[in-house]
């Protein structure tokens, strides 16, 4: 059985998709761009990437998590030129073990975003 879980302190989803799921123990956040909950984005990679994992760790609040429970993230970069920034702020968001990650460089991104992060986590 699924449950949607939704923030209010983030972008709603645009589109037929839920900005979570919550099934058998695993939270699986959709894709988080640097957006703030009125759908405006953040100037510069380290901003965007700062303000995406802020909306990851609303939207883990509602499901009663933290980002220590997160498990994977994949990272969708619009300029790989842009990892080492990306990863500076990145590395604020987790205590000790750091989950598993992959990261791409991708054509674009919704709102022609610099960053995109999706997180799956564990109860």
């Amino acid at each position: 059985m699924k449950k949607k879980i939704e923030s209010n302190k983030v972008p709603a989803a645009i589109g037929p998709y839920s900005q979570a799921i919550e099934t058998d123990g695993l939270v699986f956040v959709a894709g988080q761009i640097g957006a703030d909950k009125d759908g405006v984005m953040a100037d510069g990679i380290e901003a965007q990437t700062k303000q995406s994992l802020t909306n990851i760790k609303n939207i883990l609040q509602e499901a009663g998590l933290t980002m220590d429970n997160i498990v994977k993230t994949t990272v969708y970069l619009q300029h790989f030129s842009d990892f080492s920034k990306m990863n500076e702020v990145y590395a604020t968001f987790f205590n000790g073990d750091c989950p598993a990650r992959a990261a791409f460089e991708v054509v674009t991104l919704p709102k022609n975003g610099l960053v995109e992060i999706e997180a799956i986590a564990t109860k």
